[in-house]
Formats: structure tokens, sequence, C-alpha cells
């Protein structure tokens, strides 16, 4: 596997804010529940005062419930689609009964089969502090964590029935002064992560507000229809017993609210914070980030195994917090705090392992599955496709999608003479086409898969990722794309997969091909950056024969040893000298060279800024 670099796992999130929340999280019911306006990349309009949502992500207060005053609520409105809320809690009405009868009959599946070790777990990811039980993502980094932050928790087993009193985290007495509940104390040697996490799940990233406006039941007081009947009997714990064919863990029964008007399912409150403290840790510890929403997913999870959220909850808090991550991130308020996170997370961590912000990765992989559950990326993989869409069906066509916010302002480069104002709008107007190329895995939905970003690969082979830094950060793209398009950043060509480029490339940046093939399909040019091929890379061109080169790097062409360059023959002669590669400077030299059509070879004739071959046979 191939490792990511610490700065592009970083770029996901450091362009995420521009991303709607359609773009963001991934599953099918994502794409059902998220309100087509938003999806869109766009200002503000008199039809949804919400956009963009990372402008608008502090509207997400108890005192706007309505997606017209609360862009938490917004982003969430597709929910409408399937059901309308009541005027009470109890009194809903399905309006896509295929949807929420499926929904609730995978409740029912999944909780009358758990195992008593499934049910003690989702006790235990119920209980601990949400941002405590992310830390375990952070395998062999996790002891050192919580030494460093000072983290603690009180529940680290579960009871083998259902306990006599509620439970609640805590400092055990004997921990060490200064320990705290969560991600640690803001006073620690790891406070300034603390800190970071702190702030992503602060004072505008509750789930409160789409509960109450939505007032979806959580699933063991609904029926498999998704209507609540209450039976008007009490059960040994004086809770109320709803006709339900959902089983609390037993450990969790008097955990349960008593006000359900304040306690709905969707969106589902852990998982939101599980994503939110997450993406925070990856963003501070990026060696981890493909294990930390792993761990989300999984924790998210147990929710429906616990018998506490349906599917379309957890799908719902996916989104929610994913959104709010991103925008938090983003703002320019959260600089300082995730400046400082980072570089106090790599210092501590490169002291206490001896390594250096170069093989902290390493030592970040080093465990085997025995100690370490995420060890193996292909097991992540699998273990969360099935959470994606939990086996829903579609409902409804899918909403229209553009490239959002902050990706299209690769398109500004173009038009440098504008003002800011002039700029903003033709970039809603020229915006690219959404996701079906560009941010999009198998499916085809117009999406960008959190795992995929996070760790740079695709789900399949023939789908790797690469990133494209845009001049405000970077975004994935499946390795069959092809368009032009410009930016003060660069591009990483990631994977084992085939890039395609044609036309003009303007990467400032620089274009670096670290695995996998870089295909020039017409005559290409990259702008002023340099052109790097790494080792064991591979760059395809053709040679047309009409005396231009097939690739025009405005900058410096370095080669490493171990590059290899293919040659096509598109007009094949035999004696012809034709020029391959045009740049400002050359170092180094390609160390294979092949000739794709049969029966010619290739001389390479090196020169101070580029390459020609001569055609042999």
């Amino acid at each position: 596997m191939n490792q990511l670099s610490t700065m592009d796992r970083r770029r996901f999130l450091r362009n995420a804010a521009g991303l709607s929340a359609g773009l963001i999280a991934a599953p099918t019911v994502l794409v059902t529940l998220t309100n087509p306006r938003t999806a869109k990349a766009a200002t503000a309009t008199a039809s949804d005062p919400m956009l963009p949502f990372a402008e608008h992500y502090k509207t997400n207060l108890t005192t706007n419930l309505t997606a017209a005053t609360n862009a938490a609520v917004d982003i969430l409105s597709r929910l409408a689609k399937l059901w309308q809320t009541g005027t009470a809690w109890n009194n809903g009405v399905v309006l896509a009964p295929e949807v929420l009868r499926a929904n609730m009959l995978y409740c029912v599946r999944i909780t009358t089969t758990r195992t008593e070790a499934a049910a003690k777990e989702s006790f235990i990811i119920d209980r601990q502090d949400n941002s405590y039980a992310m830390i375990d993502g952070l395998g062999p980094l996790a002891a050192l964590y919580k030494t460093g932050a000072l983290a603690v928790t009180s529940i680290t087993t579960a009871p083998d029935g259902t306990p006599p009193t509620t439970i609640s985290d805590g400092v055990l007495p004997g921990a060490p002064a200064g320990s705290v509940n969560g991600a640690g104390s803001t006073t620690s040697a790891l406070g300034n992560v603390a800190l970071l996490v702190n702030t992503v799940r602060g004072s505008y990233s509750s789930s409160n507000p789409s509960k109450y406006a939505y007032q979806y039941p959580r699933p063991w007081r609904m029926t498999d229809d998704s209507t609540v009947i209450d039976t008007g009997t009490t059960d040994a714990y004086g809770f109320p017993v709803y006709k339900s064919d959902v089983i609390v863990a037993p450990q969790l029964l008097r955990q349960r609210s008593l006000t359900p008007a304040t306690d709905g399912g969707f969106p589902s409150g852990h998982t939101n914070a599980f994503f939110l403290a997450g993406l925070a840790l990856a963003y501070a510890i990026p060696e981890r980030f493909q294990e930390l929403v792993t761990r989300a997913y999984e924790n998210a999870n147990y929710r429906i195994i616990a018998g506490m959220h349906s599917p379309t909850d957890v799908v719902g808090g996916r989104i929610l917090a994913t959104a709010l991550a991103a925008a938090i991130l983003n703002d320019p308020a959260s600089a300082t705090v995730k400046a400082n996170a980072r570089s106090q997370a790599l210092a501590y961590f490169e002291a206490k392992t001896g390594t250096t912000e170069d093989t902290l990765y390493a030592y970040a992989h080093s465990a085997g599955l025995d100690t370490d559950p995420y060890a193996d990326r292909e097991i992540n993989a699998r273990t969360i496709a099935p959470y994606f869409t939990y086996t829903l069906p579609r409902h409804g066509p899918d909403p229209e999608m553009t490239v959002p916010e902050g990706a299209e302002v690769l398109l500004e480069t173009r038009q440098p003479y504008l003002s800011a104002d002039q700029r903003r709008e033709v970039l809603r107007t020229t915006a690219l086409p959404s996701g079906y190329d560009l941010l999009d895995g198998p499916e085809q939905w117009g999406r960008l898969n959190l795992f995929a970003a996070a760790d740079g690969y695709g789900e399949f082979d023939s789908n790797v990722q690469v990133t494209m830094d845009a001049s405000n950060g970077g975004f994935s793209a499946a390795d069959a794309w092809r368009n032009d398009i410009g930016g003060r950043g660069g591009l990483t060509k990631l994977g084992t997969g085939r890039l395609t480029l044609t036309g003009a490339n303007r990467y400032r940046g620089g274009t670096q091909i670290q695995a996998g093939t870089l295909v020039a399909a017409s005559p290409t040019a990259l702008g002023d950056g340099d052109l790097q091929v790494s080792g064991g890379a591979t760059l395809q061109l053709t040679l047309r024969g009409d005396r231009h080169p097939a690739l025009t790097v405005g900058g410096t062409l370095r080669l490493s040893p171990g590059s290899v360059l293919v040659i096509e023959l598109d007009s094949p002669a035999a004696g012809a000298v034709l020029p391959v590669i045009s740049s400002r400077g050359l170092q180094g030299k390609f160390g294979t060279i092949t000739v794709s059509t049969a029966g010619y070879q290739a001389e390479p004739r090196y020169a101070p800024t580029g390459l020609s071959v001569h055609i042999t046979r």
C-alpha cells in the first residue's frame, strides 16, 4: 500500500468546507436525505438563505428549527420526502413506506440476532464519552495519546444484564492529576489537540436542533411501519412500552429517555459526535486518518446494534458531522487552534516514538491485527462498505449536483482580470458538472467517499484515487477522469491506476507522478510548475510526428531513477528524431524508455531543456 502524505490527508479537510453535504458523506440514503438545493455551489438566495453551509453553520442553534433559519436542519431536509413531522412527537406520517419499513426491519434483524458480546460493546460505546471512544482509532499511538492528553474513562466493561442504576462516564479514583473524560485536558501535553476536538464539537455542532425539528422517533418506540403505538403499560424499569419488534440492549434499558418529545432518533447524536471528534483527531494526527474514519463508522453502527437508532438516523448524523467538521475546520477562527494541534501532536509523537515526520506514519502502522483492529486497510474498507447504504432502497431521483464552492475556485485563475465579485458570479454560472467523473465512486452518485478521500485510494484497483490540489485546497478524483483544469496549486498522482490529461493544464504548484501512470493523451501543457516522475511511476506519451513535443513543462522536468517513459507512435517513421518533452530545465534521466508500437525502439537524446528520441527499428 502506498503511503499518502500527511499534507494530502489534511487537504481533504482543508478543502472540505467547499463541499456540500451531499458530496461529503457517501451513502444512497445520503443522496435521498440531502437537500437538493445544497448540492449546488451557490451563495445565499431568497429560496434558500442557508447556502452555502460553511458560511451559515453558526445558525445551528435550538432557537432555529426550520430549514430557512438553520443550516443543519436545511442540509437534512430531504428527510421530509420520507417522513412528515407531526403536530406531536408521536403522530408523524410516513411518506416513503418502502424506505422507512426497510429502515425499521433492518433494526429488527440486527437487534434480534445481536450477540451478547455485541450488546456489551454497544453499552461501552454508548456510555463512554464520545470523543474518548474515538481514541482507539489511533492504534499504536492510542496509549501514548491517552497518557499525553490525560484522557480517561470509567467505562471499560459492561454488566452482564441491566444494571440497577443509570451509569455515566467519569474519572476513576487514582487517575493521574488533571485527568478528564473525552479528548483530554486542554492543559495537558496534548492540550491543543483536545482543544481542537472541543472546538469542532463546539457550540454549533449539536444534533438537537435537527432532532427537535424532524421528530422521527427512535426505533424502539416504533412499529415496523414507523408508527407509534403506546400499549398503555410500563416495563419492569418504569418505562412506557411501545409496540415494537426492536430490542434494546439489556445493558441500556435504564439509559432510555422518559421525554420522547426531546429524544428523537434523527439524526443520531452519538454518530454526529463520533465523526466530529474523529475528523478533528484526523486533522491533528493524519497518520491515522482512514483508521479514525473507520472507527467512527464502526462506533456509529453500534447505535443500531444497541437498538437506539436506525440506519437513517446514523446516516443523518454522518452527514451533519461531516459538514460541520468541514465548515469549522475551514473557519478562519479555527486557523490557530488547527496549526497548534498539528504542531503539538507531531512534536509529541516524534519525541515519544523516536521518529520524524517522515517516519511517524510507519510507526503508526507498525502493529498487527492482534493489537490494532484497524491494521488492515482492506478489511477496514470491507467492514464499513455495508454502512454506506445499509441496503435501504433508493427513493426518488438523485439531486442535481455541481462541483461545490471551494472546488470550483479552480476556474478563478482563468479570469484573473475580474474582480472578486465578478469571479464569484462566473463561478456560479460556469461550475463544472458534478461528481460523475470528478468526485465519484463506482456507484456514480456524484459523491465523495470519506474513506477513499482519507487514504487516497479507491475501493477497487480500477478506481484508484488521485489528489488534485486546487488553489484553496485539494480533492480526490477518479483515475479515469479527464479534464482541463487549472489552479495555483499542484497535482499529485497517487495509486496504481491511470490518470489521463489533455490540453492545457495549469498546475502552478507543479505535478508529481508518485505511482501508477500519467497519460498525456494529446499535446499537453502543464503550465509553469515542475514535473517530477518518481521511481516506479510511468509517464505515457503519444508522438504524432509533427515536430511538436507531446508534453510541455513550464518548469523543470525532474526524473528519478526507476521512472518509466512509454512512447506510442501515431505516425511511425524509422530514422526520425522526434521531440518528446520540452521543459525549462532537465534533471535526471528515465530509468526505462519503451515504445508500445510494435517493431520500433527509441534512442533517447537528452538536452538541457528536454528530451527527444531517435526512432529505430
